[in-house]
């Protein structure tokens, strides 16, 4: 031993060990490519066959998800025998606007929906699970009441959307999920024009009343009611109106799709802007929606808002004021996901 050097403890050389792996490995880390997001093109992604579901315990619940999803209103609707199982205030079925059993691109398609939650959603200012968002399905879009999460119900709904997500790794970017978005014209939108598109395109299916056509069997609608007490009601995403001429443009009339559209951008603009128009049930407590004011879409149709502009303007447009308004207050404030989801504004370069 040499006079006045210690020898290091075996704890010691361990511990200057464990930091110099820690290091290197956080080098390593530093030094590797950041992984990329998956992206998935639902508009390539094949169809799923409910006849292949197995008769398992998974299988049983996916395949009464199905049938809830594809008769809603037979099922749990206002009319059912069993007053506790009327979770629906109307007689919509799920598959009237998520298409193809719910797999139709810009369809609100719910392929690859499971990965995507929980996740932060503006409406509510919270980060919420599918069930909830489920719930908000139930609340608005069938005017109805939330499924108790533990229900035989909200368990079939959520296996339904795990098995059309099957082979989608969670998180992916969803290209063709939603709907698409519109170059909306830069004016209001013209409910008036809006009605001759409606009795010309839309009519033949919704009927001049808008109220629909019942199903040949069931309970349900084949093609349903755009307004009235048997609608969604005013706190629905389609009760806004670059939503609805979003979806109308890219899959109305029915067997229409986002490539081959046949309504121009001016006329779903317009139509939707009649549609959007007219009386519909009515949600209690919208005011409670949006906590962040900034995060609530440029066409909502009801208030509060962070802007001047009037519930008039952000109902029927025009929008690219409103849009630019609320750009600079989320500058100001920093504020994230400002005046979204935009429906409008499309990306110029985005191939139809």
């Amino acid at each position: 031993m040499l006079l006045g050097k210690a020898v290091p403890s075996v704890a010691f050389i361990a511990f200057l060990g464990a930091v110099t792996l820690c290091a290197g490995t956080l080098a390593a880390d530093a030094a590797e490519p950041a992984k990329k997001t998956a992206e998935i093109d639902l508009t390539q992604w094949p169809l799923r066959d409910i006849a292949s579901v197995r008769d398992d315990p998974f299988g049983v619940l996916v395949k009464y998800g199905y049938t809830l999803f594809t008769d809603t209103a037979s099922q749990i609707g206002p009319k059912v025998a069993d007053p506790a199982r009327r979770f629906a205030g109307n007689n919509l079925t799920c598959g009237n606007c998520h298409l193809q059993g719910g797999s139709q691109p810009y369809a609100m398609p719910l392929v690859g929906v499971w990965g995507q939650f929980p996740q932060y959603r503006a409406r509510e200012g919270a980060v919420v699970t599918l069930e909830e968002r489920i719930n908000g399905c139930m609340e608005r879009s069938v005017n109805g009441r939330a499924l108790p999460l533990d229900s035989r119900e909200m368990k079939a709904f959520s296996s339904y959307v795990r098995w059309l997500s099957t082979g989608i790794p969670d998180g992916a970017k969803l290209v063709g999920g939603g709907t698409l978005q519109i170059k909306e014209p830069a004016r209001a939108a013209d409910g008036s024009r809006g009605a001759q598109v409606f009795t010309q395109t839309c009519a033949p299916c919704h009927g001049m009343d808008g109220l629909g056509q019942r199903a040949a069997t069931g309970a349900g609608y084949q093609f349903p009611p755009l307004w009235g007490p048997d609608s969604f009601n005013n706190g629905a995403g389609m009760s806004r109106l670059l939503t609805a001429a979003a979806y109308a443009m890219h899959n109305m009339p029915i067997g229409t799709t986002f490539s081959a559209p046949v309504l121009t951008e001016e006329e779903a603009y317009d139509v939707a802007a009649y549609i959007v128009g007219q009386k519909r049930p009515e949600m209690a407590s919208l005011d409670k929606d949006f906590p962040v004011q900034l995060q609530k879409p440029i066409d909502t149709p009801y208030g509060p808002y962070a802007d001047q502009f009037s519930p008039e303007q952000h109902k029927f447009g025009p929008f690219e004021p409103i849009r630019a308004k609320v750009r600079d207050l989320a500058a100001q404030s920093r504020t994230e996901k400002a005046g979204e989801p935009d429906n409008g504004s499309a990306e110029p370069d985005r191939a139809r």
